[in-house]
């Protein structure tokens, strides 16, 4: 049997506890709209986490795994195909910079829930997916990679010559 193209989904839900998200992608159904996507591999960074998703190996489904932490996520979103991260800002954009397809899931048990207006503004600007944890399956069955665009970031030279004229440094 040959083997098959490795296709990584990572999922981040950062320092914080998103057990809704993590439940969400280990469910069967999102499983399997991952796989029917073609993708081989799922990667779980749990965070603080107490839901304990199930660990899968063999040839015949997805790949699942998971761990709590690690200094750096940026080399396993460097080798996703797919990123599906909660709505931090730093998670987003690193995201972003690094020109992975990227599905942000709302954590709806926030109180101040900041977070959504970020990604639902990218959203609308169709550099990323949207998602709460109970429409995640949806999500990934309706989603298009071909409809995202490249985020391309601002550049903030005009703003910092500015604010050092306001101070009285001086300006290159």
């Amino acid at each position: 049997m040959g083997s098959r193209e490795r296709r990584m989904v990572f999922v981040t839900v950062g320092t914080t506890c998103f057990d809704a998200l993590v439940k969400a992608v280990d469910s069967e159904e999102v499983k399997e709209a991952l796989l029917q996507k073609g993708y081989t591999d799922l990667l779980i960074q749990m965070g603080r986490g107490t839901y304990m998703p199930s660990r899968v190996f063999g040839n015949s489904t997805l790949q699942v795994d998971y761990f709590t932490f690690s200094p750096s996520i940026a080399e396993y979103i460097r080798e996703a195909s797919l990123v599906i991260s909660h709505a931090g800002s730093g998670s987003i954009f690193e995201t972003l910079r690094l020109g992975k397809p990227l599905i942000v899931v709302v954590n709806e048990d926030l109180m101040d829930n900041h977070q959504s207006e970020l990604a639902e503004e990218l959203a609308d600007r169709n550099h990323l997916f949207c998602a709460r944890p109970q429409s995640l399956q949806d999500t990934v069955s309706a989603m298009d990679l071909d409809t995202l665009l490249p985020y391309v970031p601002g550049d903030a030279k005009q703003v910092v010559t500015l604010i050092n004229k306001f101070l009285g440094f001086p300006v290159d």
